[in-house]
C-alpha cells in the first residue's frame, strides 16, 4: 500500500495544496533564487531546493532573495512596520492548489546569528528557509499552541536533514 498522507491530516495547519514530504510524486517546484549581494558561503540553488522539498513534495512557485542590512530593513519596515532588518521575511500569495509565495533572508542577519547562537551558517540558513516556508503555508507563531507546532515540524524537518534541533 502506498503511503499517501497529505499535509492537512499530518499538520492541520499547512497548505493543502503542499503535501509534507512522503512516498508520494513530486509535483513541480519552480524556484527563482536572487542573490542581491555577493558571499561565498550563500547556499545554492541546489541546496536550497532540497531543503524545501524536505518539507513537502506539493507543487509550488517560490522565490528566494538572498539580501543586504539596507534592503532587509527596508522590507521590513514597509511590511511589518519594524525599522530594523530581521533574518526571514515571508509572503504568502497563495497555498491551493499550488503554493506560491516569495521568502526573504537577510545574510548579514542570518550570519551574525548563527555566530551568536553557536550554529553552523548552513543549519542556521536551512532552518530559516524552512520556518519562512511553513509561513509561507499558513503557519505562525502568534500564540503558544501555534508556535508548538510550528516548531514541532521545523525539528522534525530539520532532523530529517541531518541538521541539530534549531531550539
Amino acid at each position: 500500500m502506498r503511503l499517501e498522507l497529505t499535509a492537512t491530516s499530518l499538520y492541520p495547519n499547512i497548505a493543502a495544496g503542499f503535501e509534507l514530504r512522503t512516498k508520494m510524486k513530486k509535483k513541480p517546484l519552480h524556484l527563482s533564487v536572487q542573490y542581491a549581494l555577493h558571499d561565498k558561503s550563500l547556499p545554492s540553488r541546489k541546496q536550497i531546493k532540497h531543503w524545501i522539498r524536505a518539507v513537502g513534495n506539493g507543487a509550488a512557485e517560490l522565490t528566494l532573495r538572498f539580501v543586504g542590512r539596507k534592503e532587509g530593513r527596508a522590507l521590513n519596515a514597509a511590511w511589518r512596520g519594524r525599522d530594523y532588518p530581521t533574518n526571514v521575511l515571508s509572503f504568502p500569495y497563495e497555498t491551493e492548489p499550488v503554493l506560491m509565495g516569495d521568502l526573504v533572508l537577510c545574510w548579514p542577519v542570518v550570519r551574525k546569528e548563527s555566530q551568536e547562537q553557536g550554529k553552523t551558517l548552513e543549519a542556521h540558513a536551512a532552518h530559516l528557509i524552512v520556518h519562512g516556508l511553513l509561513h509561507l503555508c499558513g503557519h505562525d507563531h502568534e500564540n503558544a499552541a501555534q508556535a508548538e507546532e510550528m516548531e514541532r515540524i521545523e525539528q522534525d524537518v530539520m532532523a530529517k536533514l541531518g541538521y541539530p534541533d534549531p531550539y
